[in-house]
């Protein structure tokens, strides 16, 4: 994958859907489809990838299941939910377990869906900064604690 472009993980177990995905967003960004769960989990834990866009009703697994199993092993991805319905709990379940940046409804719009996934990716991008800065805040506190014992014991 180059990394010039998002890297996005699209899940939906309609292939229809993941080929429709692929055609109007290759050029721009990295696509990598998965038609289940296990699936994204296997290109998860081979390829980088920033944004998780699922779709929520897959037999397996639903997206917020999928994006609930995740959460431990890959929490840095930023979570799109897709979905057919407008099914109000599937919302709450998505935004409390799933930990979902956005949630849309299908048919998606290729111009919204595009404008999110530019948002999505300006959230990564912050959280990752955020994450630099608190490593490098953490090796800073433990040095000045060892230079103070230091310090103690002379």
């Amino acid at each position: 994958m180059s990394d010039d472009k998002i890297n996005i993980l699209y899940v939906d177990d309609e292939l229809n859907n993941l080929v429709s995905f692929k055609a109007v967003f290759r050029t721009k960004y990295n696509i990598l489809t998965a038609t289940s769960g296990e699936e994204a989990k296997k290109k998860l834990r081979a390829n980088p990838v920033n944004i998780i866009i699922t779709d929520q009703r897959m037999p397996q697994m639903t997206g917020v299941e999928f994006l609930e199993s995740i959460l431990d092993e890959f929490p840095d991805p930023v979570r799109i939910l897709l979905t057919g319905y407008t099914d109000m709990s599937a919302v709450v379940d998505a935004i409390n377990k799933g930990k979902i940046y956005h949630y849309l409804t299908k048919p998606w719009n290729e111009e919204e869906l595009d404008s999110i996934i530019i948002e999505a990716y300006e959230v990564y991008e912050e959280r990752m900064a955020e994450k630099e800065l608190n490593s490098k805040l953490t090796l800073s506190n433990e040095q000045l604690e060892f230079l103070l014992r230091q310090k103690l014991l002379s």
